[in-house]
C-alpha cells in the first residue's frame, strides 16, 4: 500500500477547503451591517482627499460686525513676514496677578492655523468636521463673533491636527492654502468665492506628511506659491487665478511645510524655497531658476522658512536631529552659486516649528535640543546669550514694541526684553489654561494679540494702561 507524505496531501486539502469556502460565501453574501470605508475616517485618505472636484459654497452670514479698531497683520509672520510688529500702541511691561485681559475666545478645529487681521476683521482657515469642509471664518476683532463663513468640501483626517496655514490679505481679497493644498481666493468683506485651484489635481502636488504648512505669499502684486509638482514655483494673478509663470521641476522635488521667502540678490528680486531635495532661488519676473543647492535636503520634515540676511546670506534651520546651515549666494562666471558658510549642530541651534527672527543684526530663536532656551546668535553662528532658567517649547514668538513675546506649548505667554545685550523676563502668565500644542503663529493688531492652542483661539489685550 502506497503511503502519501503529509506535505504532499496538504496543498490538495487546502485548495479543496478554499473552493468550498468561496462557494459558501458567494451563496450567503457578505456579512450584514458592513459600511463602505469613507476616506479619511479610518486615518487613510485617497489620492485627492475626495471623489469630486471641490466647489466653494455661498457665504453664511453671522451676528458679528467689523471692528473700528485699526491695525493690520495681513498674513504669515506679519506685514514684512519677519515676526516683528512695526506699529501699534505701547504694550504693558507687567501684568496683574490674573494676567492680561482675555477679550474673547472661540473653539477651533484641532490644528495650528494662525490668524490674519485687516479692517477690524480676523480671518482663520478652520475645518468644519461635521460638514467635512475647509472653512474660512471671518470674525470681529472686537468680540470674536463670526461675521461670515464660507467653505469647500474636502476630507481631512486628524493627523497631528488638521489645520496649519495662515491666510494672506491683499486689497479686498483673502487667499488661503488648505491642508490638502487647495488654493482659494475670497472676497474679504462678503466671503464670496472668486476662484479655487486644487494643486494636487491640477499641478501634481504631493501633499506633505501632516498636511501642508505652506502659507501663500503675495509679492509685487502677484500670488507666489510652491506646488512642487509639474511646477516647482508658480506666480498667479490673485484676482483671477490665472497662472503667470511656472518654474520647471525636473528633479521632481516635493513640497515641504516651508513658505516661500522673497530675497533681493544683486538688485534682482528673487524667491527662495526649501523643497524636499534642496533649496532653490528663482527670478521674480519670469520664474526662471537662478540657483539651487542640495546642501539642505528634507529630513523627516522642514517647517521653518529661510531667513534672508544681509550680504546675500540665508539662514536655514529645522529639528528632527538637524541643526542649522548658513548659505551665501555668490555670482560666478557660470551663474549664481550657493556656498556653505557654516553649519550648526543640533545642540548649537535647531528649530523644529518656528522661523527664527532677524533683528538688530542678530538671530533670535528657541533651540529645541537640550533645555529649550531662547538664544541670541550673531551672524557667524556664535551664541551671544540664552534665556537661562526660562525654558520654552515649540510655540511661536514675535517682537512688538521692543518686547519679545513667547508662547509655550501649554499656552503660557512670556513677555521679555531681548536685545543683543541680554534677556530679561518681565512677565509670564497662562493665557490658555490647560492648553497643549500651542504652536500656531501669532498675530497682532492695535495691541491685541491673537494666539491659539490645539482647539482654542483667544484675543488678548496687551496694551499698557494710561
Amino acid at each position: 500500500m502506497k503511503l502519501h507524505a503529509p506535505e504532499a496531501i496538504l496543498p490538495t486539502l487546502t485548495a479543496t477547503i478554499a473552493v468550498v469556502s468561496l462557494a459558501f460565501w458567494l451563496a450567503t453574501g457578505p456579512p450584514k451591517g458592513l459600511e463602505p470605508r469613507t476616506p479619511g475616517r479610518d486615518g487613510t485618505i485617497d489620492a485627492a482627499g475626495q471623489t469630486d472636484r471641490p466647489e466653494p459654497g455661498q457665504p453664511i452670514a453671522g451676528p458679528g460686525t467689523a471692528s473700528d479698531i485699526s491695525g493690520r497683520w495681513p498674513g504669515f509672520l506679519g506685514p514684512n513676514r519677519d515676526s516683528i510688529a512695526t506699529d501699534g500702541p505701547k504694550l504693558a511691561r507687567s501684568w496683574p496677578e490674573e494676567g492680561p485681559p482675555v477679550l474673547w475666545s472661540i473653539d477651533v478645529a484641532e490644528g495650528y492655523a494662525g490668524a490674519a487681521i485687516s479692517d477690524g476683521r480676523v480671518y482663520v482657515l478652520d475645518y468644519d468636521k461635521q460638514a467635512q469642509a475647509d472653512t474660512l471664518r471671518c470674525l470681529s476683532l472686537d468680540d470674536g463673533r463670526e461675521i461670515w463663513r464660507n467653505s469647500y468640501p474636502v476630507v481631512v483626517a486628524f493627523h497631528h491636527g488638521m489645520t496649519r496655514t495662515v491666510p494672506v490679505i491683499v486689497e479686498d481679497h483673502v487667499i488661503t492654502m488648505g491642508p490638502r493644498c487647495h488654493l482659494a481666493c475670497w472676497d474679504a468683506a462678503t466671503g464670496r468665492s472668486h476662484w479655487l485651484i486644487d494643486l494636487e489635481r491640477d499641478f501634481g502636488t504631493r501633499v506633505p506628511e501632516w498636511y501642508t504648512g505652506q502659507c501663500p505669499l503675495v509679492d509685487q502684486d502677484r500670488l507666489i506659491v510652491a506646488p512642487c509638482g509639474t511646477a516647482l514655483l508658480m506666480a498667479i494673478d490673485y484676482r483671477t487665478g490665472d497662472v503667470i509663470w511656472q518654474t520647471p521641476n525636473p528633479r521632481g522635488w516635493n513640497m515641504t511645510h516651508v513658505s516661500v521667502v522673497p530675497m533681493e540678490f544683486q538688485g534682482r528680486r528673487t524667491y527662495v524655497y526649501c523643497a524636499s531635495g534642496g533649496v532653490v532661488g528663482v527670478a521674480a519676473d519670469d520664474g526662471s531658476l537662478l540657483w539651487e543647492s542640495t546642501a539642505w535636503k528634507e529630513i523627516n520634515a522642514t517647517s521653518p522658512s529661510p531667513v534672508a540676511l544681509p550680504d546675500d546670506r540665508l539662514f536655514l534651520s529645522r529639528g528632527y536631529g538637524s541643526g542649522a546651515l548658513m548659505l551665501q549666494l555668490v555670482e560666478t562666471e557660470s551663474g549664481i552659486r550657493a556656498q556653505t558658510v557654516f553649519e550648526l549642530k543640533p545642540k548649537q541651534f535647531s528649530s523644529e516649528q518656528q522661523t527664527p527672527i532677524y533683528r538688530d543684526g542678530h538671530l533670535f530663536g528657541i533651540r529645541k535640543v537640550g533645555a529649550k532656551t531662547m538664544v541670541c546668535m550673531d551672524l557667524d553662528g556664535h551664541q551671544v546669550w540664552d534665556s537661562g532658567s526660562d525654558r520654552f517649547g515649540l510655540g511661536p514668538y514675535m517682537f512688538a514694541d521692543d518686547l519679545l513675546l513667547i508662547l509655550d506649548d501649554d499656552g503660557t505667554l512670556t513677555v521679555a526684553e531681548a536685545t543683543p545685550a541680554g534677556y530679561k523676563r518681565l512677565a509670564r502668565h497662562s493665557v490658555l489654561p490647560g492648553g497643549h500644542d500651542a504652536w500656531g503663529p501669532m498675530a497682532m493688531a492695535a495691541g491685541r494679540l491673537i494666539l491659539r492652542d490645539m482647539t482654542r483661539m483667544v484675543c488678548i489685550d496687551l496694551k499698557a494702561k494710561p
